[in-house]
């Protein structure tokens, strides 16, 4: 159950993906005045690095934002990729650009936290033990106080508590490892329970799209739920390899090993702002010629 580590994925092309559309999200959101509150139900560990063993045994950095960082030096970025490479980039070192100065690299808690203003309110979730150290120890380094609350629990169980919340405002993320089964309907339970509390919050899940029926069915079951709850949706993908295909990773001895690693996810908004679709339709294709990998690199872009 604790064997996922998004330590080891950090960087990579499901979170430019991710974080994108959130920074959109949530820079659309603080449009208005009234408080908000952001809900995280599988937070992690915060913050991560990329030039610490875990990254560096995957490598997936290199293959995500760092080749987004060198796609920037010869095209101009559509507008929500400039929006993350500069938040990013804000968690490292000033000086010149280079994926050599990408060493840190924020996780969701500490992206919505950086967009937060003085009301707004983040709830973190994270079972898992190590993970739930981490990040408990680098939420006080924000010295946020009550504006950043962590909690060991279940995300999916615990974000009924915060539903609705005091000021009619909410975001919610989910992303779960996905590595057991029980995680897909775990998924549309919780958003249809959410709905029914909260039918005006904004929820965005991401979602892995692998050779597996219940990742097949999971964004068709939000899309249906979506359109039963009379709600407008968004779904975002990226593909960046074919399923079969393995990118070479350098291994700490300078070897080439090849890791097949996730070749497309795809990101659910149901409520979303009526500015991302626009945003993304400039985003996405830049996704695709920054990140793809072969010939099988696309994207698709859907909305009710």
């Amino acid at each position: 159950m604790f064997s996922y580590r998004h330590a080891f994925h950090a960087g990579n092309h499901a979170d430019v993906l991710k974080h994108t559309c959130l920074i959109a999200i949530q820079q659309y959101l603080n449009q208005k005045d009234t408080a908000l509150t952001v809900l995280d139900t599988h937070a992690g560990a915060g913050l991560y690095r990329l030039d610490g063993d875990y990254a560096q045994t995957s490598g997936e950095s290199a293959q995500g934002v760092h080749k987004l960082l060198e796609f920037s030096k010869h095209t101009a970025l559509a507008p929500a990729l400039q929006n993350y490479l500069e938040l990013v980039l804000g968690f490292n070192a000033s000086g010149a650009p280079s994926a050599a100065n990408i060493r840190v690299y924020p996780g969701s808690p500490f992206i919505i936290q950086r967009l937060m203003r003085g009301a707004d309110r983040l709830k973190l979730f994270e079972m898992h033990p190590t993970d739930f150290k981490a990040l408990s120890g680098n939420v006080k380094q924000l010295d946020a106080g009550r504006q950043v609350a962590v909690f060991r629990s279940d995300g999916f169980e615990g974000i009924r508590t915060f539903l609705p919340p005091p000021t009619r405002r909410a975001l919610l993320l989910c992303d779960p490892s996905y590595e057991i089964k029980s995680d897909y309907p775990k998924v549309v339970e919780m958003v249809t329970e959410a709905l029914k509390r909260f039918a005006t919050g904004t929820y965005a899940v991401w979602h892995p799209i692998i050779p597996r029926m219940e990742a097949h069915d999971l964004p068709r079951k939000l899309k249906t739920l979506a359109n039963k709850s009379q709600k407008s949706w968004l779904h975002a993908t990226l593909t960046v390899k074919s399923s079969g295909s393995a990118a070479p990773v350098s291994s700490p001895l300078g070897e080439a090993t090849p890791r097949p690693g996730l070749p497309a996810s795809g990101l659910m908004v149901i409520n979303p702002p009526h500015t991302l679709k626009a945003m993304l339709q400039e985003a996405l294709p830049q996704m695709v010629l920054a990140l793809g990998q072969d010939r099988h690199a696309s994207m698709s872009l859907e909305t009710s």
